[in-house]
């Protein structure tokens, strides 16, 4: 069984994010750490919460902690924590195919469409220049890439975004002058006025495919075993905070 340990490190930055710390009031949580391995465990390997090894305790009780923990944004909040300041971004999508179907009240609302490739999710990611991720969306698998690219950079400062041409859109290309950003996005070859691309900037994008190449190592995200967006993105925010602190 492939178990996975956090360091001290790691935990150092991780525990003071956990409820049920000492410091906390009512009832303490057993074994935080222990619960994290779980948890890391879960999404590393793929496997249903009900095959869940004895020795990591009863699965259902552990499901129901995480669920409390995931309402609560604690996952989000341990990403933060082991996430550094911004550099330049870079910007593209990975689609993820899912076997988690049959949430409560259909996938209408879950990120998830029907594409050529079946159901699936498409993973919207922001990563900084040294290829840790810095904000993400989900979607549906049939939306274009370039929708939630707002949202993803709103409020954000950079001095370069560097894309695929899948974002060659007129109006990323608008609000990216108005920030007087560098625009290093491929463009499609139908554009009738090409934009000047700069190919040494452009290879940089190397980096958030590693990123993805490291986060599909995640198994349970991989293959969106998960059936809700809520638990999707929590399992994301984790494993993401981890490959941060690799």
């Amino acid at each position: 069984m492939e178990r996975f340990v956090l360091t001290d490190a790691q935990w150092a930055l991780i525990q003071p994010h956990c409820l049920g710390k000492s410091t906390d009031p009512r009832r303490s949580g057993r074994d935080n750490r222990l619960f994290m391995e779980v948890v890391l465990w879960i999404v590393r390997t793929g496997s249903p919460w009900r095959d869940l090894p004895a020795l990591f305790g009863n699965w259902s009780t552990a499901f129901r902690r995480f669920s409390d923990w995931r309402t609560a944004d604690v996952f989000k909040r341990i990403f933060d924590a082991l996430s550094g300041d911004l550099d330049m971004e870079y910007a593209t999508i990975v689609k993820i195919h899912r076997h988690g179907q049959g949430a409560k009240g259909g996938t209408q609302g879950q990120a998830i469409g029907r594409s050529k490739g079946g159901m699936t999710t498409k993973i919207l990611a922001l990563t900084d220049a040294l290829g840790n991720l810095v904000r993400f969306r989900l979607m549906p698998g049939q939306r274009f890439d370039s929708v939630e690219v707002p949202s993803l950079i709103d409020g954000l400062e950079f001095d370069a975004f560097i894309a695929d041409k899948a974002f060659d859109s007129n109006a990323i290309i608008a609000e990216l002058n108005e920030r007087g950003a560098t625009v290093v996005i491929s463009q499609h070859p139908r554009r009738s006025k090409p934009l000047l691309l700069d190919r040494e900037i452009y290879k940089w994008r190397h980096l958030i495919e590693n990123f993805f190449c490291k986060l599909k190592e995640f198994k349970r995200i991989a293959m969106r075993t998960d059936k809700i967006d809520a638990s999707f993105s929590a399992m994301i925010y984790l494993a993401a905070a981890i490959i941060h602190s690799w």
